[in-house]
């Protein structure tokens, strides 16, 4: 009981996540976190470079207390003759979605969208760094605090609260893997060793958002690299498809 009382109580005092048996916590502050969506495949002979680059972005200063990457595989190039392991169809609905709410309609991979809008210019860091930079002139307008527990080694709880602006406002959270590999035998890229960073096995969302705390259980599957994972929260407008903020944590020991 003690343990539990001091964890709850150092909670909201810290930024970056707190581990106590299992459990882990972290609060978004008062500066505005970027999302980087990341719409890729193992099929596709241009996303390679893509994928790199999103897996160095954390060395070149982009950290998660700037900018959040998530690589959400497509099923649309399975047909050329790989089938990408970690595609979903619901990632290939979502960027056709995000594209129609940000008022564009096209679609292509890889295709970096940053906070839900098409960010064509993501091989040059000085454009990214103004993006980002951009973001600093007003303070988040919402807040998200995440706290995620480890009951078994087979599953993961997420309790999500939000403060602030709530209006058309909906949840999103994203369980993702590190270090992932792949030997592509067919296709665009046969014969390709493929690395990847921030894949995301697991997707909940649109969920509502109200006064209670969210709870969501997600799977942590026997072939998953579970101290490589971790749970990303997002607030998206229903409406505009615009990401408001976002919030990143490590799996807990």
């Amino acid at each position: 009981m003690l343990l539990r009382l001091a964890y709850a109580a150092c909670l909201p005092l810290l930024l970056s996540p707190a581990v106590l048996a299992g459990e882990c916590g972290a609060s978004s502050g008062p500066a505005r976190v970027a999302l980087l969506e990341l719409y890729t495949s193992e099929g596709c002979s241009s996303c390679p470079p893509a994928d790199r680059w999103v897996s160095q972005l954390a060395s070149q200063g982009f950290t998660a207390d700037r900018l959040i990457p998530l690589a959400l595989h497509v099923d649309y190039w399975d047909y050329i003759g790989w089938r990408d392991r970690f595609a979903n169809p619901g990632f290939s609905a979502r960027q056709r979605e995000m594209a129609r709410l940000a008022g564009s309609g096209v679609v292509y991979t890889p295709q970096v969208m940053i906070n839900g809008r098409d960010f064509r210019s993501w091989l040059s860091t000085s454009s990214l760094t103004r993006q980002l930079d951009a973001l600093k002139q007003a303070p988040a307008r919402a807040n998200i605090q995440l706290k995620i527990s480890r009951r078994a080694a087979d599953r993961v709880e997420a309790q999500v609260s939000v403060s602030g602006q709530k209006e058309n406002l909906v949840l999103y959270l994203a369980l993702y893997e590190n270090d992932l590999w792949s030997d592509v035998a067919a296709g665009e890229n046969s014969g390709v060793k493929l690395h990847h960073e921030y894949v995301v096995r697991e997707w909940r969302g649109p969920l509502r958002i109200g006064a209670a705390p969210l709870m969501q259980t997600m799977p942590l599957k026997p072939e998953w690299q579970s101290a490589k994972t971790g749970v990303v929260a997002f607030l998206q407008n229903a409406l505009s498809g615009e990401v408001v903020q976002a919030l990143h944590l490590k799996m807990c020991s």
